[in-house]
Parts: C-alpha cells; sequence; structure tokens
C-alpha cells in the first residue's frame, strides 16, 4: 500500500483569556506583597525573607550574565556570586527589613530617572513618546504640554515616593514604614493611574481619547524597543 500523505491536523493551542492573565498577575502581586510585609516585619533573622528580597536582583543579574557573548564569563560571574551569597548569607537573614528598602527605594528612584531624564533637552518626553504610539503619530498642541506636565508629575511622585520610604524607614518602627512600601506602594501606584486618567478627561475634553489599556500596551512597547 502507498504510503498515506494524510497530514496530522495541527494541535490548536489554548488561549489563555486576558482579563484570566490579569488575574493571576493581580493575585501574585498581592501575594509577593502580602510575603514581603509579613518578611520585613518579622523582628528576628528570616532565611526565607532574605531569599524573597534578593530573588528579583539575583534573578537581573543571573539573566544579564547568561546573555554575555562569552557564556564561561557568565558561568564565572554567577558562581562568584552564589559564592559571595553564600559568605554573606548570614548577615543577610538578619537584615531582611533593609534588603526590602534598598530594592524598592532603588526601584522608585530608577523610575524617577526614567522619567525625569526625558524632560531634559529638545527631545520628547516618556508620556509624549507613549501618547504618539497610541494616536497614531500624531499629537495637538494641547496634548503635548499636557504629556510633558504628567510625565514631570510621575517623575515627582516617584521621587515622593523614595523619600517617603527613607523617612518611614529611618523614623517609624519597621512595621510602620513595612505597610507603606510593601502594601501600599502597588494601589498609590495604581491610584495614580486612575487620577491621571481622570484628569485627562477634564483636562482634554475634545482629544481623541485612550483607555489605560492603550497606555499599558504603549508602555509595554516602548520598553520593548529599548531593550537591549
Amino acid at each position: 500500500m502507498p504510503p498515506s500523505t494524510t497530514e496530522a491536523a495541527p494541535v490548536a493551542t489554548p488561549v489563555v483569556p486576558p482579563w484570566l492573565k490579569g488575574l493571576g498577575v493581580g493575585l501574585l502581586a498581592v501575594a509577593w506583597a502580602v510575603a514581603a510585609h509579613v518578611a520585613s516585619a518579622h523582628p528576628g533573622p528570616s532565611g526565607w525573607g532574605a531569599a524573597l528580597a534578593l530573588a528579583p536582583v539575583v534573578t537581573a543579574v543571573v539573566l544579564g550574565l547568561w546573555s554575555l557573548p562569552m557564556r564561561w564569563l557568565g558561568a564565572l560571574g554567577m558562581l562568584a556570586m552564589a559564592g559571595l551569597l553564600v559568605a554573606v548569607w548570614p548577615w543577610l537573614t538578619g537584615r531582611v527589613a533593609l534588603l526590602f528598602f534598598l530594592e524598592q527605594t532603588g526601584v522608585y528612584l530608577l523610575m524617577a530617572v526614567v522619567f525625569g531624564r526625558t524632560l531634559r533637552g529638545p527631545g520628547e518626553s516618556l508620556v509624549t513618546q507613549m501618547a504618539r504610539r497610541v494616536h497614531g503619530g500624531v499629537l495637538s498642541d494641547k496634548q503635548f504640554v499636557y504629556t510633558r506636565k504628567v510625565t514631570l508629575t510621575w517623575c515627582l511622585f516617584f521621587l515622593a515616593m523614595a523619600l517617603s520610604s527613607v523617612l518611614l524607614f529611618v523614623l517609624a518602627p519597621t512595621a510602620v514604614w513595612s505597610v507603606f512600601a510593601n502594601l501600599l506602594g502597588g494601589p498609590l501606584i495604581a491610584l495614580m493611574f486612575v487620577g491621571e486618567f481622570v484628569w485627562r478627561r477634564v483636562a482634554l475634553p475634545d482629544e481623541a481619547r485612550a483607555t489605560m489599556a492603550d497606555a499599558i500596551r504603549a508602555w509595554k512597547t516602548y520598553n520593548a524597543e529599548k531593550a537591549p
């Protein structure tokens, strides 16, 4: 008998609904925030707390080292990092709150720099660039001025978050700082998004409107284009 020429039908890949992805990310963020708060507020040494605090930084460093053209150099760097972590691990487990403080305050300062550096010189601000992606490259004069002000607002917001974190960490009990840093940080950022979305309706009533989903997609596109 001649061999069958019938090809197997392609297996359909299950599609995860966007709302389900969003729900999963949201639940993961809440779980992370609660775990970080519990670890930070714990008065004694905590190995799992230190591991939780260091996980994002270690992951980023490992990915950076692994992407080096010379893999042997990346492997050597990972071995060196592992040796350093083992050597200072007892010290790290006793300073979990400090680890979270440095990590989160560093992120706030980094975000302030990301927004603020685009306000320098003749170039367009970060929010202006993202707005152009949303509106097909065309912005009115009002939109241009508004998006530049929004960029400045986000820069000042992240600076205020960093300053508040520093003051609370130095002057308040660790548990109080942890509530602000771990439990209120995410909601405050979300509140800023919602506040800007509402204010845009007032400041630009006659302009083409974009949804928050459009803004999130523009942010993802911007990050993808800036990635090495």
